[in-house]
């Protein structure tokens, strides 16, 4: 049997069944009393039983009106708490965000989003998964996490990729080495020589440093290769070779014993993306997320 009726329909049924007055229900759902006869002729038909008993005088529930009643009432409740969920998803009272985040983004720029965001929405859960850019492609396919920060655009046909920042290379350098004296920006070339500290590959890391030495056909040949920024940078403190980083990786853990250089020659910007499954859209708390993460990455932003 198909039913096809609205929620204003049962509205005015809960109201009659409450007054037991054509009148009265007509008054306060707004409608003519042939209106409201109409409905409740409509919800009758539907069902295939008198709801109401009617006379002159009075109007009473029959017993499969009863039953109808008491369901209808759980209806109404079911859908009202539908609707509060909803809005409490919508105006992010309640809700997850799961993110992935590449190490350096996880040591730096997503705490700071974080405590904002959990200041602003308390009631909101957050995760996070720190790891490079392919297995934060497969939690994003998967759907393990609403949106991956990478810096590396992803060659998959159901993901999407959307710049947000970009930052550039720096060389660290020991504090006490002689080009930690001046102040001027490097060209690769000068450095190439240098013992360096990098990232193994296939780290995003890597193959700017790989690319950037290319391009003056030097062959790049670290000294160490490490996987933790914080272990590049003690190296690197300890005088065991200089490293080229990103800024926002060159961020994580303190700068002790170290000094910054500005690389050039190529200027390299490593660019920062949004990573999410093409069809499906941000929840408002994710897209809540993303604003704040766009925000706090703005000072290193050339997207």
């Amino acid at each position: 049997m198909m039913i096809n009726w609205s929620s204003r329909e049962i509205d005015v049924f809960l109201v009659l069944a409450e007054t037991l007055s054509f009148r009265r229900t007509a008054e306060r759902v707004h409608l003519s009393q042939p209106a409201v006869t109409g409905v409740v002729g409509r919800l009758e038909e539907a069902l295939g039983v008198k709801l109401f008993d009617r006379t002159t005088r009075q109007v009473q529930l029959t017993g499969p009106g009863q039953v109808f009643l008491e369901q209808a009432q759980r209806l109404r409740h079911m859908t009202e708490e539908a609707v509060r969920a909803v809005r409490e998803v919508a105006t992010l009272q309640v809700g997850q965000v799961a993110m992935a985040a590449m190490p350096s983004l996880a040591a730096t720029v997503v705490p700071r989003a974080f405590a904002r965001f959990q200041a602003q929405h308390p009631g909101v859960r957050l995760a996070l998964m720190d790891t490079l850019s392919d297995p934060a492609f497969e939690l994003v396919r998967a759907g393990r996490v609403d949106f991956a920060l990478t810096a590396a655009n992803p060659a998959y046909a159901d993901l999407d990729y959307l710049p947000l920042a970009s930052d550039g290379f720096v060389l660290l350098i020991p504090e006490g080495h002689a080009l930690a004296r001046s102040r001027k920006p490097l060209a690769w070339a000068d450095v190439a020589q240098l013992p360096h500290i990098s990232m193994p590959l296939p780290t995003s890391v890597r193959q700017y440093a790989d690319a950037a030495l290319l391009e003056q056909r030097i062959r790049f040949s670290p000294q160490f290769e490490l996987e933790h920024l914080a272990s590049i940078k003690a190296m690197v403190a300890a005088g065991l070779g200089v490293a080229a980083l990103p800024e926002m990786a060159a961020n994580v853990g303190p700068d002790e014993g170290i000094v910054r250089r500005r690389l050039r020659e190529p200027d390299l910007r490593r660019p920062i993306g949004l990573v999410t499954l093409r069809g499906r859209s941000l929840s408002p708390a994710a897209q809540a997320m993303v604003d704040l993460l766009r925000e706090a990455m703005s000072k290193f932003a050339r997207p």
